[in-house]
């Protein structure tokens, strides 16, 4: 793919500054075709930042003032104290980088908005107490109450925001690095950053397709910067990502990033560790070193209680609201097809335990015994067996696989204990009698009824695929993690792709 016009030379001061690659191992996403540079059309998230702050202005003030003025107090007063808490509220909010394009990690979520609350609270406190102000402290809170949902609102519309912005991207580095963060970056839709050209060291060919500006010698040279910023400044990118190697490393590339900075082209250094979420990483100092913790997946604690809870609340809440819709596919199963309602599979869950998986049968009968003859025709690779057009699935299995109703019995398997509502797929014993270490370690959770497989192309992946995305939620889930999942399985259901 080309660039969008032709390449524009910039000045070192009109050029643009943004925050650092600081998500690139978010909640993967479907894979894409691609492998080459994608098309970037520079859209910046800054210019939403009016609009973010005058929506929390506006979502606390107004209804600070219909609250106050309903307790009869004079209007100057009341239009004062609002306007005064509004500004203290946007104030805090920008102080703590909220509305911030270089924040790392992105817009806070809920419990750092609720924080910042908090905060206004104390600091409204100690103002009244100062001035000698009246309204009572139960006035005060409930006058501002509603900032809070409106500034949780705000600050997803800011996200959004940020998520739309396109960074074009300048890779630096040895070949092979280069050519396996551009495949990675072009496979994945679920982040910004879009490589408009490389800048290899040496002299060993790129097969990605990507602009070539401009080549590093193999051992440090003068003109290391130059050319960095001059392929930056000829292909109108916006960041440098680089990635380090043995003739990038160490004093060379902290030159480089002196010249960089000083050039005014923000940087970014590729990590070799991958699959693992930006929020269990924690950067810090020692010695003149910079450390990486990270944390351990979420295996006990809160969080995994609130899960088991979450688990069984909703598994009881679907199974009482859809009972209707379970008795109405019953009967057009038994009555469509023959044969039992249910088909119940032994699957291996948590920690290899095996189990019995019910769902709505959508084969014939004899499926089992006829999937021998069908191996050779088997679509997919690894131990999993797929077929788009399965002549053993039943008309009315046809429609169920499409809308994934035929899972809904799985919610028995949530309620036991024995599959959450979201995690990896539950294989089949003969699937995990061919697993090795890796992929072993897809059962160090409990399987789900939905997950990252369903909602990022389910058959259509390769195996391969299907294990990155499942050690990805095994490693970084967590119970934001598995709410966004589930809201994602609308919409998969609906789009119905892959699923046969």
């Amino acid at each position: 793919m080309g660039l969008a016009g032709p390449p524009r030379p910039r000045s070192v001061s009109n050029r643009p500054r943004g925050n650092e690659l600081d998500e690139l191992w978010r909640t993967p996403s479907a894979r894409r075709d691609r492998c080459g540079p994608a098309t970037a059309k520079r859209r910046t998230a800054p210019r939403f930042i009016p609009v973010v702050v005058g929506a929390e202005f506006l979502g606390l003030g107004v209804p600070a003032w219909l609250l106050l003025r309903t307790g009869g107090q004079p209007r100057t007063s009341v239009a004062a104290a609002v306007v005064l808490a509004a500004l203290v509220w946007s104030g805090l909010r920008a102080v703590r980088g909220r509305y911030s394009d270089r924040r790392p990690g992105g817009p806070p979520g809920v419990l750092s908005t609720i924080a910042d609350w908090l905060l206004l609270m104390g600091v409204l406190a100690v103002l009244c107490t100062v001035t000698g102000d009246s309204t009572g402290p139960t006035t005060a809170v409930t006058a501002l109450l509603p900032g809070l949902p409106a500034g949780i609102a705000a600050q997803a519309l800011w996200r959004g925001c940020r998520r739309r912005a396109v960074r074009r991207v300048l890779v630096v580095g040895e070949a092979p690095g280069v050519e396996r963060a551009v495949r990675l970056l072009a496979s994945r839709t679920d982040h910004p950053y879009a490589v408009v050209a490389a800048v290899p060291v040496g002299t060993l060919p790129l097969e990605c397709g990507v602009p070539v500006p401009g080549r590093l010698a193999p051992a440090p040279a003068d003109d290391d910067v130059s050319t960095v910023l001059g392929g930056a400044f000829a292909q109108d990118a916006d960041l440098a990502l680089v990635v380090p190697g043995p003739r990038l490393s160490g004093e060379r590339l902290h030159r480089l990033s002196w010249g960089l900075h000083e050039g005014g082209l923000p940087l970014s250094v590729l990590s070799e560790l991958s699959g693992i979420a930006a929020g269990r990483v924690r950067p810090t100092a020692a010695a003149g070193l910079t450390l990486l913790h990270i944390a351990p997946p979420l295996r006990r604690g809160p969080q995994s209680a609130l899960k088991a809870v979450v688990d069984r609340v909703g598994a009881t809440l679907g199974l009482l609201t859809l009972a209707p819709l379970l008795l109405l596919i019953g009967a057009a199963v038994r009555l469509g097809s023959g044969g039992p309602v249910f088909h119940r599979q032994t699957r291996h869950g948590q920690h290899n335990r095996p189990f019995t998986m019910w769902k709505f049968r959508t084969m014939v009968a004899d499926a089992e015994s006829r999937k021998e003859r069908l191996l050779a025709a088997n679509e997919t690779d690894g131990p999993m067996f797929k077929m788009r057009r399965d002549p053993r699935v039943t008309s009315i299995g046809r429609l169920l696989r499409r809308t994934s109703l035929d899972e809904l019995p799985q919610l028995l398997n949530v309620l036991r204990g024995e599959m959450s509502l979201v995690g990896p797929r539950p294989p089949l014993p003969e699937e995990v009698s061919r697993y090795d270490e890796r992929e072993l370690r897809r059962l160090a959770v409990k399987p789900g009824l939905t997950g990252l497989w369903q909602v990022s192309g389910r058959s259509d992946l390769t195996w391969q695929e299907t294990v990155s995305l499942d050690l990805w939620y095994v490693d970084n889930w967590s119970v934001a993690t598995d709410m966004g999942l589930m809201a994602r399985t609308l919409r998969a259901v609906a789009d119905g792709r892959g699923a046969y």
